[in-house]
Protein backbone atom coordinates (compact mmCIF):
# COMPACT_ATOMS: atom_id res chain seq x y z
CA UNK A 1 0.00 0.00 0.00
CA UNK A 2 2.70 2.33 1.24
CA UNK A 3 4.46 2.06 -2.44
CA UNK A 4 1.27 2.57 -4.44
CA UNK A 5 0.93 5.64 -2.61
CA UNK A 6 4.34 7.12 -3.39
CA UNK A 7 3.27 6.09 -6.68
CA UNK A 8 0.26 8.47 -7.02
CA UNK A 9 2.10 11.01 -5.48
CA UNK A 10 4.89 10.85 -7.60
CA UNK A 11 1.87 11.11 -10.48
CA UNK A 12 1.22 14.19 -9.08
CA UNK A 13 1.80 17.67 -10.77
CA UNK A 14 4.27 19.91 -9.00
CA UNK A 15 2.66 22.81 -8.90
CA UNK A 16 5.33 25.32 -7.78
CA UNK A 17 7.44 23.82 -10.32
CA UNK A 18 5.12 23.42 -13.02
CA UNK A 19 4.47 27.41 -12.22
CA UNK A 20 8.04 28.11 -12.85
CA UNK A 21 8.92 26.15 -16.42
CA UNK A 22 5.79 27.74 -17.40
CA UNK A 23 6.66 31.35 -15.90
CA UNK A 24 10.14 30.51 -17.69
CA UNK A 25 8.47 29.48 -21.05
CA UNK A 26 7.13 32.97 -20.54
CA UNK A 27 9.74 34.89 -19.93
CA UNK A 28 11.43 33.38 -22.89
CA UNK A 29 8.74 34.70 -25.37
CA UNK A 30 8.35 38.29 -23.54
CA UNK A 31 11.86 39.13 -24.00
CA UNK A 32 11.74 38.70 -27.37
CA UNK A 33 9.75 41.68 -27.89
CA UNK A 34 11.83 44.09 -26.17
CA UNK A 35 15.34 42.68 -26.58
CA UNK A 36 15.19 42.43 -30.20
CA UNK A 37 14.03 46.04 -30.77
CA UNK A 38 16.89 47.10 -29.17
CA UNK A 39 19.59 44.81 -31.34
CA UNK A 40 17.71 46.10 -34.42
CA UNK A 41 20.18 48.74 -35.21
CA UNK A 42 23.15 46.50 -35.02
CA UNK A 43 21.38 43.82 -37.37
CA UNK A 44 20.54 46.42 -40.21
CA UNK A 45 24.32 47.61 -39.54
CA UNK A 46 25.27 44.21 -40.22
CA UNK A 47 22.82 42.56 -42.64
CA UNK A 48 21.82 45.82 -44.36
CA UNK A 49 18.24 45.76 -46.07
CA UNK A 50 16.92 48.97 -43.77
CA UNK A 51 13.60 48.80 -46.27
CA UNK A 52 13.12 45.49 -44.56
CA UNK A 53 13.30 46.64 -40.67
CA UNK A 54 9.70 46.46 -40.14
CA UNK A 55 9.67 42.90 -41.59
CA UNK A 56 11.58 41.21 -39.00
CA UNK A 57 8.55 42.56 -36.43
CA UNK A 58 6.09 41.84 -38.97
CA UNK A 59 6.92 37.91 -39.43
CA UNK A 60 7.15 36.99 -36.20
CA UNK A 61 3.41 38.62 -34.94
CA UNK A 62 2.05 37.51 -38.05
CA UNK A 63 2.62 33.70 -37.80
CA UNK A 64 2.47 34.45 -33.88
CA UNK A 65 -1.38 35.62 -34.51
CA UNK A 66 -1.93 33.06 -36.97
CA UNK A 67 -0.91 29.91 -34.93
CA UNK A 68 -2.59 31.45 -31.24
CA UNK A 69 -6.21 29.82 -31.97
CA UNK A 70 -5.25 26.95 -33.74
CA UNK A 71 -2.65 25.58 -30.62
CA UNK A 72 -5.49 27.07 -28.48
CA UNK A 73 -7.67 24.10 -29.98
CA UNK A 74 -5.11 21.55 -30.24
CA UNK A 75 -4.29 21.72 -26.47
CA UNK A 76 -7.74 20.89 -25.76
CA UNK A 77 -7.99 17.85 -28.16
CA UNK A 78 -3.96 16.30 -26.90
CA UNK A 79 -3.46 17.79 -23.47
CA UNK A 80 -1.63 21.16 -22.89
CA UNK A 81 1.81 19.56 -22.59
CA UNK A 82 2.96 17.82 -25.95
CA UNK A 83 1.56 21.24 -27.68
CA UNK A 84 3.65 23.39 -25.48
CA UNK A 85 6.19 21.44 -25.59
CA UNK A 86 6.42 21.85 -29.95
CA UNK A 87 5.92 24.88 -29.66
CA UNK A 88 8.65 25.61 -27.26
CA UNK A 89 10.81 23.12 -29.86
CA UNK A 90 10.02 25.44 -32.61
CA UNK A 91 10.51 28.24 -31.24
CA UNK A 92 14.03 27.15 -30.10
CA UNK A 93 14.91 26.13 -33.64
CA UNK A 94 13.77 29.65 -34.66
CA UNK A 95 16.02 31.50 -32.35
CA UNK A 96 19.42 29.30 -33.42
CA UNK A 97 19.00 29.96 -36.91
CA UNK A 98 17.99 33.78 -36.15
CA UNK A 99 21.62 33.93 -35.05
CA UNK A 100 23.19 32.20 -37.81
CA UNK A 101 21.34 34.52 -40.84
CA UNK A 102 23.69 35.66 -43.04
CA UNK A 103 20.52 38.24 -44.71
CA UNK A 104 17.90 40.14 -43.98
CA UNK A 105 15.73 37.88 -46.05
CA UNK A 106 16.78 34.99 -44.53
CA UNK A 107 16.87 36.51 -40.92
CA UNK A 108 12.68 37.30 -41.68
CA UNK A 109 12.21 33.39 -42.59
CA UNK A 110 13.63 32.47 -39.22
CA UNK A 111 11.33 34.98 -37.67
CA UNK A 112 8.24 33.58 -39.05
CA UNK A 113 9.42 30.40 -38.07
CA UNK A 114 10.59 31.57 -34.03
CA UNK A 115 6.84 33.09 -34.34
CA UNK A 116 5.40 29.78 -35.11
CA UNK A 117 6.76 28.47 -32.06
CA UNK A 118 5.55 31.35 -30.44
CA UNK A 119 2.10 31.08 -30.79
CA UNK A 120 1.83 28.19 -28.66
CA UNK A 121 4.00 29.40 -26.07
CA UNK A 122 1.57 32.46 -24.39
CA UNK A 123 -2.07 30.89 -24.30
CA UNK A 124 -0.94 27.76 -23.25
CA UNK A 125 1.17 28.38 -20.91
CA UNK A 126 -1.57 30.70 -19.45
CA UNK A 127 -4.12 27.56 -19.54
CA UNK A 128 -2.01 25.18 -17.63
CA UNK A 129 -2.03 27.34 -14.57
CA UNK A 130 -5.78 27.58 -15.21
CA UNK A 131 -5.50 24.25 -15.29
CA UNK A 132 -3.22 23.10 -12.14
CA UNK A 133 -5.01 26.21 -9.53
CA UNK A 134 -8.43 26.17 -8.53
CA UNK A 135 -10.32 29.03 -9.15
CA UNK A 136 -9.76 30.98 -5.84
CA UNK A 137 -5.58 30.74 -6.40
CA UNK A 138 -5.90 31.30 -10.13
CA UNK A 139 -6.77 34.75 -9.61
CA UNK A 140 -3.39 35.26 -7.88
CA UNK A 141 -0.93 33.40 -9.89
CA UNK A 142 -2.08 34.74 -13.36
CA UNK A 143 -0.92 37.77 -11.32
CA UNK A 144 2.32 36.17 -11.07
CA UNK A 145 2.41 35.46 -14.55
CA UNK A 146 2.05 38.97 -15.97
CA UNK A 147 4.59 40.06 -14.06
CA UNK A 148 7.12 38.32 -16.24
CA UNK A 149 5.90 40.62 -18.70
CA UNK A 150 7.07 43.44 -16.38
CA UNK A 151 9.95 41.93 -15.64
CA UNK A 152 11.13 41.22 -19.19
CA UNK A 153 10.04 44.99 -20.43
CA UNK A 154 12.52 46.24 -17.72
CA UNK A 155 15.56 43.58 -18.25
CA UNK A 156 15.10 43.20 -22.03
CA UNK A 157 16.71 46.52 -23.43
CA UNK A 158 19.30 46.19 -20.67
CA UNK A 159 20.71 42.74 -21.50
CA UNK A 160 19.91 43.49 -25.68
CA UNK A 161 22.07 46.50 -25.07
CA UNK A 162 24.97 44.66 -23.00
CA UNK A 163 25.00 41.62 -25.33
CA UNK A 164 25.32 43.91 -28.52
CA UNK A 165 28.00 46.12 -27.22
CA UNK A 166 30.38 43.80 -25.42
CA UNK A 167 29.54 39.92 -27.10
CA UNK A 168 27.17 40.27 -30.24
CA UNK A 169 23.44 40.89 -31.52
CA UNK A 170 23.04 36.96 -32.69
CA UNK A 171 23.10 36.27 -28.95
CA UNK A 172 20.02 38.19 -28.32
CA UNK A 173 18.39 35.37 -30.20
CA UNK A 174 20.76 32.52 -28.63
CA UNK A 175 19.63 33.67 -24.82
CA UNK A 176 16.60 32.07 -25.76
CA UNK A 177 18.04 28.44 -25.38
CA UNK A 178 19.31 27.67 -21.39
CA UNK A 179 15.48 29.07 -20.69
CA UNK A 180 13.30 26.62 -23.24
CA UNK A 181 15.38 23.74 -22.30
CA UNK A 182 15.25 24.57 -18.25
CA UNK A 183 11.52 25.13 -19.10
CA UNK A 184 11.05 21.48 -21.54
CA UNK A 185 12.84 19.96 -18.32
CA UNK A 186 10.76 21.64 -16.06
CA UNK A 187 7.46 20.54 -17.51
CA UNK A 188 8.64 17.43 -18.98
CA UNK A 189 9.33 16.05 -15.09
CA UNK A 190 6.70 17.77 -13.21
CA UNK A 191 4.06 18.43 -15.10
CA UNK A 192 1.36 15.24 -15.00
CA UNK A 193 -2.20 15.67 -17.19
CA UNK A 194 -5.13 13.46 -17.70
CA UNK A 195 -6.46 13.44 -21.08
CA UNK A 196 -9.11 11.62 -22.45
CA UNK A 197 -8.30 8.93 -25.24
CA UNK A 198 -10.59 9.30 -28.23
CA UNK A 199 -10.14 9.18 -31.91
CA UNK A 200 -10.67 13.32 -33.01
CA UNK A 201 -11.82 14.90 -35.98
CA UNK A 202 -9.12 17.79 -36.42
CA UNK A 203 -10.42 20.50 -38.53
CA UNK A 204 -7.98 20.53 -41.39
CA UNK A 205 -10.45 23.22 -43.79
CA UNK A 206 -11.31 25.29 -40.45
CA UNK A 207 -7.48 25.77 -39.50
CA UNK A 208 -6.38 26.39 -43.10
CA UNK A 209 -9.18 28.37 -43.71
CA UNK A 210 -8.26 30.76 -40.63
CA UNK A 211 -4.38 30.98 -41.08
CA UNK A 212 -5.23 32.48 -44.86
CA UNK A 213 -8.10 34.84 -43.58
CA UNK A 214 -5.85 35.99 -40.66
CA UNK A 215 -2.45 35.95 -42.76
CA UNK A 216 -4.28 38.26 -45.33
CA UNK A 217 -5.92 40.72 -43.06
CA UNK A 218 -2.57 41.34 -40.76
CA UNK A 219 -0.99 41.80 -44.45
CA UNK A 220 -3.48 44.35 -45.74
CA UNK A 221 -2.74 46.27 -42.44
CA UNK A 222 0.75 46.70 -42.00
CA UNK A 223 1.58 47.32 -45.88
CA UNK A 224 -2.11 49.41 -46.30
CA UNK A 225 -0.78 53.10 -46.73
CA UNK A 226 2.54 52.29 -46.81
CA UNK A 227 4.35 49.81 -49.37
CA UNK A 228 0.80 49.62 -51.22
CA UNK A 229 -1.39 52.56 -51.10
CA UNK A 230 -5.49 51.51 -50.16
CA UNK A 231 -6.66 51.49 -53.34
CA UNK A 232 -3.81 49.18 -54.85
CA UNK A 233 -4.97 46.07 -56.67
CA UNK A 234 -2.76 44.05 -54.00
CA UNK A 235 -4.62 45.48 -50.82
CA UNK A 236 -7.87 45.04 -53.12
CA UNK A 237 -7.04 41.80 -53.30
CA UNK A 238 -6.49 40.83 -50.15
CA UNK A 239 -9.67 42.84 -48.51
CA UNK A 240 -11.06 40.27 -51.03
CA UNK A 241 -9.23 37.04 -49.81
CA UNK A 242 -10.07 38.15 -46.24
CA UNK A 243 -13.89 38.33 -46.85
CA UNK A 244 -14.13 35.47 -48.93
CA UNK A 245 -12.10 33.12 -46.41
CA UNK A 246 -13.57 34.50 -43.04
CA UNK A 247 -17.06 33.42 -44.69
CA UNK A 248 -16.22 30.27 -45.52
CA UNK A 249 -14.33 29.74 -42.46
CA UNK A 250 -17.73 30.84 -40.08
CA UNK A 251 -19.61 28.23 -42.14
CA UNK A 252 -16.92 25.78 -42.06
CA UNK A 253 -16.81 25.99 -38.31
CA UNK A 254 -20.67 25.78 -38.04
CA UNK A 255 -20.86 21.84 -39.50
CA UNK A 256 -17.33 20.74 -38.36
CA UNK A 257 -17.96 18.56 -35.32
CA UNK A 258 -14.60 19.62 -33.70
CA UNK A 259 -14.29 23.52 -34.89
CA UNK A 260 -11.11 25.06 -34.69
CA UNK A 261 -12.84 28.15 -32.90
CA UNK A 262 -16.40 26.74 -31.28
CA UNK A 263 -18.34 30.28 -31.38
CA UNK A 264 -20.85 28.91 -29.10
CA UNK A 265 -18.28 30.21 -26.49
CA UNK A 266 -18.51 33.14 -27.51
CA UNK A 267 -22.68 33.28 -26.31
CA UNK A 268 -21.50 33.06 -22.56
CA UNK A 269 -21.68 37.32 -22.77
CA UNK A 270 -18.55 37.61 -19.76
CA UNK A 271 -16.20 35.90 -22.67
CA UNK A 272 -17.88 37.99 -25.66
CA UNK A 273 -17.57 40.87 -23.50
CA UNK A 274 -13.75 40.09 -22.73
CA UNK A 275 -12.37 39.34 -26.02
CA UNK A 276 -14.30 42.38 -27.92
CA UNK A 277 -12.83 44.48 -25.19
CA UNK A 278 -9.35 43.02 -25.45
CA UNK A 279 -9.66 44.38 -29.11
CA UNK A 280 -9.88 47.53 -28.74
CA UNK A 281 -7.55 47.74 -25.23
CA UNK A 282 -5.01 46.31 -27.97
CA UNK A 283 -5.57 49.16 -30.10
CA UNK A 284 -4.61 51.35 -27.24
CA UNK A 285 -1.74 49.89 -26.11
CA UNK A 286 -0.23 50.01 -29.26
CA UNK A 287 -0.94 53.67 -30.15
CA UNK A 288 1.06 54.44 -26.64
CA UNK A 289 3.50 51.62 -26.64
CA UNK A 290 4.61 53.07 -30.77
CA UNK A 291 4.09 57.01 -30.49
CA UNK A 292 4.73 57.95 -26.91
CA UNK A 293 8.92 57.44 -27.35
CA UNK A 294 7.61 59.87 -30.47
CA UNK A 295 6.41 62.65 -28.63
CA UNK A 296 9.16 62.59 -25.81
CA UNK A 297 11.73 62.68 -28.01
CA UNK A 298 10.57 64.91 -31.18
CA UNK A 299 8.90 67.50 -29.22
CA UNK A 300 9.68 67.27 -25.41
CA UNK A 301 13.63 67.33 -27.29
CA UNK A 302 14.43 64.74 -24.38
CA UNK A 303 16.68 61.23 -24.72
CA UNK A 304 15.89 57.86 -25.98
CA UNK A 305 16.38 56.59 -22.63
CA UNK A 306 13.97 59.59 -20.88
CA UNK A 307 11.72 58.36 -23.65
CA UNK A 308 12.07 54.42 -22.83
CA UNK A 309 11.94 55.20 -19.38
CA UNK A 310 8.46 56.77 -19.57
CA UNK A 311 7.40 53.72 -21.74
CA UNK A 312 8.72 51.37 -18.82
CA UNK A 313 6.57 52.78 -16.29
CA UNK A 314 3.81 51.03 -17.82
CA UNK A 315 5.53 47.79 -17.57
CA UNK A 316 5.62 48.52 -13.99
CA UNK A 317 2.56 49.48 -13.43
CA UNK A 318 0.93 46.31 -14.92
CA UNK A 319 2.49 43.53 -13.06
CA UNK A 320 1.91 45.53 -9.77
CA UNK A 321 -2.05 45.84 -10.53
CA UNK A 322 -2.22 41.42 -12.10
CA UNK A 323 -0.83 40.48 -8.48
CA UNK A 324 -3.56 43.39 -6.96
CA UNK A 325 -6.34 42.52 -9.41
CA UNK A 326 -6.16 38.67 -7.64
CA UNK A 327 -7.11 39.88 -5.07
CA UNK A 328 -9.50 41.99 -5.63
CA UNK A 329 -11.39 39.65 -8.04
CA UNK A 330 -11.90 37.67 -4.49
CA UNK A 331 -13.26 40.69 -2.36
CA UNK A 332 -15.66 42.16 -4.67
CA UNK A 333 -15.63 40.16 -7.75
CA UNK A 334 -14.78 40.20 -11.76
CA UNK A 335 -17.30 43.27 -12.84
CA UNK A 336 -16.31 46.02 -9.72
CA UNK A 337 -12.93 44.95 -10.64
CA UNK A 338 -12.87 45.43 -14.14
CA UNK A 339 -14.70 48.47 -13.66
CA UNK A 340 -11.79 50.02 -11.56
CA UNK A 341 -9.21 48.88 -14.64
CA UNK A 342 -11.26 50.49 -17.25
CA UNK A 343 -11.53 54.11 -15.26
CA UNK A 344 -7.81 53.66 -14.99
CA UNK A 345 -7.31 52.99 -18.43
CA UNK A 346 -9.37 56.60 -18.98
CA UNK A 347 -7.49 58.47 -16.78
CA UNK A 348 -4.36 57.56 -18.34
CA UNK A 349 -5.56 58.39 -21.10
CA UNK A 350 -6.87 61.43 -20.32
CA UNK A 351 -3.28 62.77 -19.32
CA UNK A 352 -1.96 61.60 -22.49
CA UNK A 353 -4.42 64.38 -24.50
CA UNK A 354 -3.09 66.97 -21.88
CA UNK A 355 0.62 66.63 -22.53
CA UNK A 356 2.03 68.98 -23.89
CA UNK A 357 6.26 70.05 -24.72
CA UNK A 358 6.43 71.79 -21.02
CA UNK A 359 5.14 69.68 -19.18
CA UNK A 360 7.95 66.84 -18.93
CA UNK A 361 8.29 63.72 -19.49
CA UNK A 362 7.56 62.68 -15.39
CA UNK A 363 3.35 63.89 -17.28
CA UNK A 364 4.11 61.31 -19.99
CA UNK A 365 5.72 58.53 -17.24
CA UNK A 366 2.49 58.97 -14.76
CA UNK A 367 0.15 58.55 -17.93
CA UNK A 368 1.88 55.41 -18.79
CA UNK A 369 1.78 53.97 -15.39
CA UNK A 370 -2.17 54.76 -14.89
CA UNK A 371 -2.84 52.63 -18.07
CA UNK A 372 0.02 50.05 -17.50
CA UNK A 373 -2.60 49.27 -14.07
CA UNK A 374 -5.54 49.74 -15.87
CA UNK A 375 -4.31 46.72 -18.20
CA UNK A 376 -3.07 44.90 -15.55
CA UNK A 377 -6.54 44.91 -13.61
CA UNK A 378 -8.64 43.82 -17.07
CA UNK A 379 -6.24 41.80 -18.84
CA UNK A 380 -5.92 39.14 -15.40
CA UNK A 381 -9.64 39.93 -14.65
CA UNK A 382 -10.73 38.99 -17.99
CA UNK A 383 -8.09 35.89 -18.26
CA UNK A 384 -9.54 34.26 -14.75
CA UNK A 385 -13.37 35.37 -16.08
CA UNK A 386 -13.07 33.21 -18.71
CA UNK A 387 -11.28 30.50 -17.75
CA UNK A 388 -13.65 30.11 -14.96
CA UNK A 389 -16.83 30.57 -17.29
CA UNK A 390 -15.86 26.98 -19.51
CA UNK A 391 -14.57 23.78 -19.02
CA UNK A 392 -11.18 21.93 -19.51
CA UNK A 393 -12.21 20.61 -22.71
CA UNK A 394 -12.51 23.99 -24.05
CA UNK A 395 -10.25 26.11 -21.63
CA UNK A 396 -7.32 26.18 -24.02
CA UNK A 397 -9.68 27.87 -27.51
CA UNK A 398 -11.09 30.35 -24.87
CA UNK A 399 -7.62 31.24 -23.36
CA UNK A 400 -6.00 31.24 -26.94
CA UNK A 401 -9.22 33.69 -28.51
CA UNK A 402 -8.88 36.34 -25.94
CA UNK A 403 -5.09 36.92 -27.00
CA UNK A 404 -5.60 36.27 -30.73
CA UNK A 405 -8.56 39.37 -30.08
CA UNK A 406 -5.73 41.68 -28.48
CA UNK A 407 -3.00 40.94 -31.49
CA UNK A 408 -5.22 41.68 -33.64
CA UNK A 409 -5.95 44.60 -31.59
CA UNK A 410 -2.52 45.79 -32.54
CA UNK A 411 -2.17 44.76 -35.85
CA UNK A 412 -5.31 47.36 -36.48
CA UNK A 413 -3.93 49.76 -33.92
CA UNK A 414 -0.71 50.02 -35.63
CA UNK A 415 -2.04 50.55 -39.20
CA UNK A 416 -5.34 52.94 -37.91
CA UNK A 417 -3.23 55.35 -35.40
CA UNK A 418 -0.38 55.75 -37.99
CA UNK A 419 -2.55 56.35 -40.37
CA UNK A 420 -4.22 59.46 -38.43
CA UNK A 421 -0.72 60.48 -37.67
CA UNK A 422 0.99 61.24 -41.13
CA UNK A 423 -2.32 62.04 -42.55
CA UNK A 424 -2.71 64.96 -39.60
CA UNK A 425 1.10 65.42 -39.94
CA UNK A 426 1.33 65.90 -43.59
CA UNK A 427 -2.07 68.17 -43.52
CA UNK A 428 -0.43 70.36 -40.99
CA UNK A 429 2.56 71.07 -42.84
CA UNK A 430 0.89 71.35 -46.02
CA UNK A 431 -1.58 73.98 -44.45
CA UNK A 432 1.70 76.11 -42.88
CA UNK A 433 3.69 75.64 -45.63
CA UNK A 434 4.38 79.58 -45.80
CA UNK A 435 5.85 79.21 -42.34
CA UNK A 436 8.94 78.05 -42.88
CA UNK A 437 11.73 78.23 -46.16
CA UNK A 438 12.35 74.61 -46.17
CA UNK A 439 10.40 72.05 -48.18
CA UNK A 440 9.24 69.48 -44.93
CA UNK A 441 7.31 66.02 -45.67
CA UNK A 442 6.46 63.72 -43.38
CA UNK A 443 9.27 61.75 -43.10
CA UNK A 444 10.98 65.25 -42.05
CA UNK A 445 9.73 64.52 -38.66
CA UNK A 446 12.69 61.66 -38.30
CA UNK A 447 14.82 64.85 -38.25
CA UNK A 448 13.26 65.99 -35.17
CA UNK A 449 14.52 61.50 -33.45
CA UNK A 450 18.21 62.56 -34.19
CA UNK A 451 19.94 65.39 -32.06
CA UNK A 452 23.01 65.17 -34.92
CA UNK A 453 20.42 66.51 -37.47
CA UNK A 454 18.19 68.67 -35.84
CA UNK A 455 20.81 71.26 -35.83
CA UNK A 456 20.24 70.96 -39.80
CA UNK A 457 16.38 72.00 -39.46
CA UNK A 458 15.78 75.94 -39.21
CA UNK A 459 13.94 77.40 -35.98
CA UNK A 460 10.84 78.33 -38.16
CA UNK A 461 11.39 74.38 -39.94
CA UNK A 462 11.91 73.23 -36.47
CA UNK A 463 8.95 74.30 -34.17
CA UNK A 464 6.68 73.92 -37.94
CA UNK A 465 7.83 70.70 -37.13
CA UNK A 466 7.41 70.38 -33.41
CA UNK A 467 4.11 71.84 -33.52
CA UNK A 468 2.80 69.56 -36.23
CA UNK A 469 3.92 66.35 -34.39
CA UNK A 470 2.20 67.88 -31.31
CA UNK A 471 -1.18 68.43 -32.67
CA UNK A 472 -1.00 65.33 -34.78
CA UNK A 473 -0.24 63.06 -31.41
CA UNK A 474 -3.04 64.65 -30.10
CA UNK A 475 -4.83 63.42 -32.43
CA UNK A 476 -3.66 60.30 -32.16
CA UNK A 477 -4.28 60.21 -28.23
CA UNK A 478 -7.99 61.42 -29.05
CA UNK A 479 -8.78 58.23 -30.49
CA UNK A 480 -7.05 56.85 -27.83
CA UNK A 481 -9.37 58.08 -25.28
CA UNK A 482 -12.46 57.01 -27.59
CA UNK A 483 -11.16 53.51 -27.20
CA UNK A 484 -10.50 53.89 -23.98
CA UNK A 485 -14.13 55.19 -22.71
CA UNK A 486 -15.60 52.41 -25.36
CA UNK A 487 -13.55 49.60 -23.59
CA UNK A 488 -15.32 50.82 -20.16
CA UNK A 489 -18.72 51.29 -21.53
CA UNK A 490 -17.94 47.59 -22.76
CA UNK A 491 -17.13 46.05 -19.44
CA UNK A 492 -20.36 47.80 -17.78
CA UNK A 493 -22.20 44.86 -19.83
CA UNK A 494 -20.05 42.50 -17.78
CA UNK A 495 -23.05 40.03 -15.75
CA UNK A 496 -23.04 41.51 -12.27
CA UNK A 497 -22.88 37.78 -11.20
CA UNK A 498 -20.15 35.26 -12.46
CA UNK A 499 -20.25 31.54 -12.89
CA UNK A 500 -18.87 29.47 -10.45
CA UNK A 501 -15.32 28.63 -11.09
CA UNK A 502 -14.84 25.72 -13.21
Amino acid sequence: MAGSNSKSKKRQTNRPLVLAAVMLAMFMGAIEATIVSTAMPAIVADLGGFTLYSWVFSAYLLMNAVTVLIYGKLSDLFGRKPILFFGIIVFLIGSILCGFATSMESLIIFRLIQGFGAGAVTPIATTIVGDIYPGEERAKVQGYLASVWGISAVTGPAVGGLLVQYVSWKFVFWLNIPLGILSLIGLGIFLREKVEKKKHEIDYIGAFLLTVSVSSLMLLLVEGGGRWSWGSWQILSLMVLFIVTICIFVYQESRAKEPVMPFNIWRERSIFVANITSLTTGIMLIGISSFLPTFVQGVMEQTPIVAGFTLTTMSIGWPIASVISGKMILSMGYRKSLLIGGAALVIGSVVFVTMTASIGPLWAALGSFIVGFGMGITSTAFIVSIQSTVSWQQRGIATASNMFMRNLGNTIGAALLGGILNNRLGKYLSENASNSTEKLTVDSANLLLKDNEQSHLSEAGRELLQEGLTQSLHWVYYVVLMFALLSLVLISFIPKKEQGSA
